[in-house]
């Protein structure tokens, strides 16, 4: 293994959630990454008490951090500010994924194991062995139409450019530039595989079954859709742009 393994899960509203959730992930991240392991609870001051629940499954099991921040700041920055705390205590290896059960746990290891030898592993739904349960028609077109739109956009041969469930090396987040990184919503989650590619790094896709939350409401909503259709151009066209891949 590379280092610690940390997980990071941004938070709001996912009372209903959370101690199932990181209870299920450290019986995996004990198995898979036995050599150091933590959870990052980053809480955006959720008013359904995430965050109060989050710090009592802290002082109950030694592997569990929590970040509290002022207020809801959109994906993006929770996960920069979760890389940065992970990064700065030393994490070898950096894991994001959805608090409400959308991604299965257990795939944590299939991940974790892929990282021996890639610097991106990225679950994904567009691969062979890959799928979508539980959602209707529209929702799917909406979300694989969303991820062609982008790697078409920014000429990449990843399937899944949207999805959030992750594992980085540390090097690549140190050489990614993430205090720059524009984006607040689910065009995060492109941006971040973008400069990677663009800087050079090894990213693989593993298939995964990608299911509809257990409980609670989807934080997806128009304004963030359309975030991304605008951003995902400016990432290779707009100011800054650090020009293309393939």
């Amino acid at each position: 293994m590379p280092g610690p393994a940390w997980l990071i899960l941004p938070t709001y509203d996912e009372a209903e959630n959370i101690e199932a959730l990181v209870v299920a992930a450290l019986a995996v991240l004990q198995e898979a990454a036995p050599d150091g392991h933590h959870v990052l609870v980053v809480d955006d001051n959720s008013p359904d008490g995430t965050g109060a629940i989050a710090e009592r499954l802290a002082a109950e099991h030694a592997a569990v951090e929590v970040l509290h921040r002022p207020g809801r700041g959109g994906l993006g920055p929770a996960y920069l500010a979760g890389f940065a705390h992970a990064l700065d205590r030393g994490a070898g290896l950096v894991c994001e994924m959805d608090c409400d059960f959308s991604h299965d746990p257990a795939d944590l290891a299939r991940l974790l194991a892929a990282a021996r030898e890639a610097d991106l592993v990225l679950g994904s739904r567009y691969v062979a062995g890959g799928g979508i349960s539980d959602w209707g028609a529209a929702r799917r077109l909406v979300s694989r139409g969303g991820s062609w739109y982008a790697r078409r956009i920014l000429r990449l041969p990843v399937r899944d450019l949207t999805g959030g469930l992750k594992c980085f090396r540390r090097e690549v987040l140190e050489a990614i530039d993430l205090p720059t990184v524009r984006s607040r919503g689910y065009a995060f989650q492109v941006e971040l595989t973008y400069r990677a590619v663009l800087a050079g790094f090894r990213v693989v896709e593993l298939p995964i079954v990608f299911r509809d939350r257990r409980h609670g409401r989807s934080k997806m909503s128009w304004r963030i859709a359309g975030e991304a259709v605008v951003l995902v151009p400016r990432m290779r066209f707009g100011r800054g742009a650090r020009g293309h891949a393939g």
